[in-house]
This record gives C-alpha cells, sequence and structure tokens, in this order.
C-alpha cells in the first residue's frame, strides 16, 4: 500500500520532468524555428554589456571591418547620440560580413527571407528610415549602398532605444527576433570597442 501511495505521489512528477527538460533543451531550436518562420519571440534577452559610444576601434576591429565600413558605422552612429558604432560593425558583421559576403541578397537580389543589402533589410523596414539620404549616399537610397544602409540601421537601432544602455538589447532584438543574434552582436561589440581609449 505505502509503494502504491508512493507511486501515485511521484507520477506528476516523472510525466512534467522530461516535457520540462525537453522544453529547455529545445528554446534554441524554437527560437530560430519562429524566427525564421517571421513571427516573433514575446522578450528581448538580457545583456549585461553595453560598449562605449566613444571607444575606438580594436585590433580585432581593423582587421575584421574593411575601412571604408568602418567610417560608415563611426558617422552613422553619431546621428543617435548613447549608441556605440561598434553595435553597427557587430550587425553588419554577422548579416553580410561588413558587405564582403557573396550571398544571395548582399549585393543585389534577396536573400531567402527577402533581406537585401549589407544590412539585410526587410524592403519595408529601409524605406522607413532611408530618408534623409546621408552623406555619401545614393538618391534614391539603396539598402545595397553601404552608407545608406548602416546609417538606416542606425535610425533603426535608434527608434527601438539603442541609444540606451538599458534599451541596446532590445533594440538589437527588435532588428532581429533571435536571442543567439543579441548576444552575437553585443558580443562582436564589445570586441570591437578598444578598452585602451575614447575617441575625442
Amino acid at each position: 500500500m505505502r509503494r502504491l501511495a508512493i507511486l501515485v505521489l511521484a507520477l506528476p512528477f516523472l510525466v512534467l520532468f522530461p516535457i520540462v527538460v525537453l522544453a529547455s533543451v529545445a528554446d534554441g531550436w524554437t527560437q530560430v524555428s519562429v524566427t525564421a518562420q517571421g513571427r516573433r519571440p514575446s522578450t528581448p534577452p538580457r545583456h549585461g554589456l553595453s560598449p562605449a559610444p566613444g571607444a575606438l576601434p580594436s585590433a580585432g576591429a581593423l582587421a575584421a571591418v574593411p575601412p571604408a565600413m568602418l567610417a560608415a558605422y563611426r558617422a552613422a552612429a553619431r546621428t543617435c547620440p548613447g549608441l556605440a558604432w561598434s553595435v553597427l560593425a557587430g550587425i553588419g558583421t554577422v548579416e553580410s560580413s561588413n558587405g564582403t559576403s557573396n550571398l544571395p541578397g548582399v549585393h543585389s537580389g534577396s536573400n531567402f527571407a527577402g533581406a537585401e543589402g549589407p544590412m539585410q533589410f526587410e524592403p519595408a523596414t529601409f524605406a522607413a528610415y532611408a530618408y534623409p539620404v546621408p552623406p555619401g549616399g545614393v538618391s534614391p537610397p539603396s539598402p545595397y549602398d553601404p552608407t545608406d544602409a548602416v546609417y538606416a540601421a542606425a535610425r533603426d537601432l535608434c527608434a527601438n532605444g539603442g541609444g540606451t544602455p538599458g534599451g541596446l538589447p532590445g533594440a538589437v532584438f527588435a532588428y532581429n527576433h533571435a536571442r543567439w543574434y543579441v548576444n552575437e552582436v553585443l558580443g562582436l561589440a564589445n570586441e570591437y570597442a578598444s578598452t585602451s581609449g575614447q575617441s575625442a
């Protein structure tokens, strides 16, 4: 009788435990599939790192980012007080290896999800942040033009709170709705920002 009572008490645990474990393990897979289908996960992840807006490029940034893109990131970030240029560089690295990738959609056409250009914008999102035409951009603005794309990305991040440390993770999450994406972009942003000094 005692064994039966123990089994009855343990039954809910035995049924629920595998479900909880599987849900935890599958969280990353669920995130990717939900993002690929265009549905937005409910809440952005929390990230404790926020690169300094005025930081100089690190050796890693100078090695990974072409000079023209680096100049565009730094100039565009100045349009959003508090936004670190290295966040734009992190996005550009993940999206297109800073415009050097030859994958579909980077220089022409679109990728499988319809994204275009070195910062991989959906057409409607780019149109929302393309104006005014930035210095050195093309008119009308093009998502394939690196300057236009980087400035549009800065405006997008700024509109979503990217100019504040507390709002930055959510702004990156709004750019691409995936936890891994926020962590990768902010990790790169911190690698690219030198800790040895600040710009003038």
